[in-house]
């Protein structure tokens, strides 16, 4: 049974495309079926992972509107490793043709039961905003990963963004639960970094993963190459830092099985 993880926080620029991808692509280096799932207009993950937004036959528009099956629009990113249900601009029609349809909250959810089996993990790229995109997300999802820097706004934007997830759990998925909190852009080196990131454990414990993603230019690269930053340069800090994170979720996922 796959396990599906939003990838959401509400303020953007927190790298939470980025560690979608790169995420994906290290767990799919150790030998796990993963699925990316693109639900922002944007389509960052999508480029990201090298696929043309605007030469694309069926996206995740189609499988929202029940147009297509989502095993019709899935493609084989052979070379990052997983599958992508892609996106593009289009996708912002979804706003206003769900808003007055049945069950709006639910498109996604019923769409990845079809498939949910065949990967160990399914992971949603998030638009940057609370949306019904966001909100099909969080009704799907068995759990959130929210990425975000260790700086003073970033925990004004997690009060929220926690209460949306409790809102959520209460009307909709009682089941959802944060999967953690993950620091990117981090430098040790900034006091106010350290001392977020020290607020992060004494409220959270545990929730925030030991690994922290770095500041790191190949990271940055990597997107304009098309490619997951473990295929633009293995060897990179940032690389190694998303490796040692898909360590870490294999880790805590077995030992949640083994209890």
């Amino acid at each position: 049974m796959g396990k599906i993880i939003a990838v959401t926080n509400q303020k953007g620029g927190v790298g939470k495309t980025t560690s979608s991808i790169n995420i994906a692509a290290s767990l799919a280096a150790t030998k796990r079926e993963v699925l990316l799932i693109d639900l922002d207009p944007q389509g960052n993950a999508t480029s990201g992972t090298g696929i043309d937004k605007e030469d694309m036959e069926f996206h995740t528009l189609d499988v929202l509107m029940g147009d297509k099956t989502i095993d019709q629009c899935l493609i084989n990113a052979e070379h990052a490793g997983y599958y992508i249900l892609p996106t593009n601009s289009d996708l912002a029609a979804a706003e206003a043709y769900l808003l007055n349809e049945d069950n709006k909250e639910h498109r996604l959810n019923h769409a990845l039961k079809q498939i949910k089996d065949r990967f160990d993990y399914i992971f949603i790229d998030c638009p940057p905003s609370l949306s019904i995109l966001t909100v099909n997300a969080l009704v799907a999802a068995d759990s959130v990963m929210i990425p975000m820097q260790c700086e003073f706004y970033a925990l004004e934007g997690l009060q929220a963004l926690l209460g949306t997830i409790e809102q959520i759990k209460e009307h909709v998925n009682p089941e959802l639960h944060i999967e953690g909190l993950l620091r990117t852009m981090y430098d040790p080196r900034n006091r106010l970094a350290v001392e977020v990131s020290n607020q992060l454990h004494e409220h959270f414990g545990d929730k925030v993963y030991r690994t922290a993603i770095p500041r790191n230019v190949r990271l940055a690269e990597a997107p304009s190459h098309g490619m997951p930053a473990l295929i633009y340069d293995r060897l990179s800090r940032g690389s190694k830092a998303y490796l040692g994170l898909a360590g870490e979720m294999i880790r805590r996922q077995e030992s949640v099985q083994i209890a």
